[in-house]
């Protein structure tokens, strides 16, 4: 498993080919991403990508343009194709510096045929990801892009990041209702602290910005173009042995969960063969 090493003033990044996962990123010793493990397993890394989309689609199958399509499960553990391929696979090294790399993954089977790319750009004050994927295969299909990134959760942690309602929970970690209503526990439009219990749920009507403020302090992420979408994840030990409220998730994607069942797809984009699809992520140090 190769690793490789970008560093930019104080600012230090460590990226795996495997799961094309980001393995730890530190301003001098403070972590900004929960250290990964570098165990090869991506839910035990700092951050990885969702290619060719992220989370669930409700019965691995959808319907376009005519077609019906299955997709297999790709984990032991989940009855789902969940979060793509990109996490579970070797990327390769395109190009290597001081503060940037890219990596390139190719699928060939399955319904989704693709090449993804990942180019990691390091500056004084930030990190940049930005993540493409190319439709290889023979036909149009919806396609969405998004990141799985673990920070460190303490007393002390704040989130902020808009949002105008969010998706229930249902059996199979599904996305279920949609409710325009926000508890106060789950509303982020002003800085608040993240529940001490069980949280996976999505929020819709975001502007790609958020905000967390740690003890000594504040990290901004951004997307461009701007994701209409995020989730928080929050583990709880009766499930996750171990686990101390130690981090949490802010999952930036370009759909909502489960858009394959949504009218024209909701907001996946239709990729026609040889088409591509970019996203980035900025994680800037403001203070």
């Amino acid at each position: 498993m190769a690793l490789y090493t970008l560093q930019s003033g104080a600012l230090r990044l460590v990226v795996s080919e495997r799961g094309g996962a980001i393995e730890g990123f530190w301003h001098n010793d403070t972590p900004l991403l929960r250290p990964g493990k570098q165990s090869g397993v991506a839910v035990e890394s700092s951050c990885f990508p969702l290619v060719p989309f992220g989370n669930r689609v409700s019965g691995n199958r959808f319907k376009w343009e005519g077609e019906s399509y299955h997709l297999a499960p790709n984990v032991a553990w989940d009855s789902h194709y969940l979060h793509g391929d990109g996490w579970l696979n070797d990327w390769q090294c395109d190009g290597a510096s001081d503060d940037g790399l890219t990596l390139v993954y190719q699928h060939r089977h399955g319904v989704y045929r693709y090449k993804a790319q990942q180019h990691f750009h390091l500056s004084a004050s930030s990190l940049s990801v930005t993540l493409t994927v190319t439709n290889e295969g023979k036909e149009t299909l919806p396609f969405g892009l998004g990141w799985h990134p673990y920070f460190p959760l303490s007393e002390t942690t704040q989130l902020q990041a808009k949002a105008s309602g969010y998706w229930l929970e249902r059996e199979r970690w599904l996305a279920g209702e949609y409710q325009d209503r926000l508890p106060d526990s789950l509303d982020f439009n002003q800085l608040n602290a993240l529940p001490r219990r069980w949280v996976n749920n999505a929020f819709a009507g975001w502007n790609g910005e958020a905000l967390i403020r740690q003890h000594g302090y504040v990290l901004r992420m951004k997307t461009e173009p701007a994701a209409p979408c995020y989730f928080v994840f929050v583990s709880d030990p009766a499930f996750d042995k171990g686990y101390a409220f130690d981090f949490f998730c802010i999952e930036p994607m370009s759909h909502a969960p489960d858009d394959h069942h949504r009218l024209q797809g909701g907001h996946l984009t239709a990729l026609k063969p040889g088409e591509s699809l970019s996203q980035t992520m900025v994680l800037e140090l403001l203070s």
